[in-house]
């Protein structure tokens, strides 16, 4: 997810030097993401350092303020939009073994789109435990606490003093999961509709034959805990 504060919205299919000027400006404006309205009054902004944005991938009621669940979070520790793949261009990464130039490698079992239709890296999962400074980058920007995994697996969440997760998610990026529905290879990106794109902020993700859809929230970080 290119983010870009200026338009609130990606924009991975301009060209690559493009994506790069966009990132550095990105950088510049990370500041000003800091000074959005917090929700409540107990975050200490001097316990957090900025960063370039990182993004997580979620799952939830998005009107929870706490949940269960964070171990099927996902991280994305860089931009992926610069480093995805269009449609039309699946061919040519089917014939490279699946390795993106980019570097990351497809998974025809497991992967992922974004609102434009771009092919992306998947995340890492789980999403380490910790506390993550948290913006949609509209109203409110919380702090997020990933608890360690219990003895059963699970990792609660809690967002800080009421913030909702829709509160903290960036509609304009729209993330989905793409599986098989069955034992074949009929799940695949050769089966994705172009002219579902883009999807509209806040909508769900096409479904494509052949595949179970899994629809992800994504909340950019935009902070992470200073070190002393």
């Amino acid at each position: 997810m290119l983010y870009n504060r200026s338009n609130r919205m990606n924009v991975r299919h301009l060209v690559p030097s493009m994506s790069r000027r966009l990132l550095s400006m990105g950088a510049l404006m990370l500041a000003a993401s800091l000074q959005q309205p917090v929700h409540g009054s107990s975050v200490d902004f001097s316990k957090f350092r900025r960063i370039e944005p990182q993004f997580i991938a979620a799952l939830g009621d998005p009107g929870a303020t706490s949940g269960n669940g964070a171990q099927l979070w996902g991280f994305w520790n860089q931009d992926p939009g610069p480093r995805a793949c269009k449609l039309d261009h699946y061919a040519q990464l089917k014939a490279a073994g699946g390795v993106a130039p980019a570097h990351w490698k497809f998974d025809a079992k497991d992967w992922w789109l974004e609102e434009h239709g771009l092919i992306m890296e998947k995340p890492t999962f789980p999403l380490p435990a910790g506390k993550y400074l948290v913006s949609g980058d509209r109203d409110v920007t919380s702090v997020l606490t990933v608890h360690p995994k219990d003895r059963d697996g699970n990792q609660r969440w809690e967002l800080a003093d009421g913030a909702t997760l829709y509160d903290v998610t960036h509609l304009g990026c729209r993330s989905a999961r793409y599986t098989p529905a069955a034992d074949n290879n009929s799940c695949s990106p050769a089966n994705v509709r172009a002219e579902n794109f883009p999807v509209n902020p806040g909508a769900a993700m096409p479904a494509v034959k052949g595949c179970h859809k899994q629809d992800y929230a994504v909340l950019i970080v935009v902070g992470l805990p200073a070190t002393h």
